[in-house]
């Protein structure tokens, strides 16, 4: 009886938390593989953060492109990220959620300058901001916007 107790209080629960956080580590993978193969397919573009333009895009048309991502967190990567506060050191698992964040939104801007018939985009920036719920320690986002001048 003490044994079942035992395995109904902590066996269980604990299980319940490693599954769901290896399906979300999962998920995340995906992600993170299907953004490589969409950036892949849009490398054609040139991008930079350079404010001048280069002499061969002087007569250019530019146009504004943007694009942007929200990106939820789970209760893992809010419960990592506030043990993280009480020893210190980088948010690891905030650092992905930024760099899927940042990703999709560049990739958005690309795919919208390619159909413009962009081949370059200047100028390059983000905007970043927190959705609801990370100031109460509770699942929220994370939004990023990137925007830059297309050149075609």
């Amino acid at each position: 009886m003490i044994i079942f107790q035992f395995l109904m209080q902590i066996i269980i629960p604990l299980s319940f938390v490693l599954v769901c956080f290896l399906i979300g580590k999962g998920i995340e993978l995906h992600h993170f593989k299907k953004l490589a193969q969409r950036e892949q397919q849009l490398s054609g573009i040139i991008v930079t953060n350079l404010k001048t333009i280069p002499p061969q895009y002087e007569n250019a048309q530019p146009i504004l492109v943007m694009g942007s991502a929200v990106i939820a967190t789970d209760y893992f990567k809010v419960f990592a990220a506030g043990l993280r506060k009480l020893f210190g050191g980088e948010m690891k698992s905030y650092v992905t959620l930024m760099e899927r964040a940042r990703r999709e939104a560049m990739v958005r801007l690309l795919q919208q300058a390619a159909q413009q018939g962009a081949t370059a985009v200047w100028n390059i920036r983000y905007e970043t901001s927190t959705t609801h719920g990370q100031h109460r320690k509770k699942p929220g986002g994370v939004e990023v916007l990137a925007y830059g001048t297309a050149l075609k």
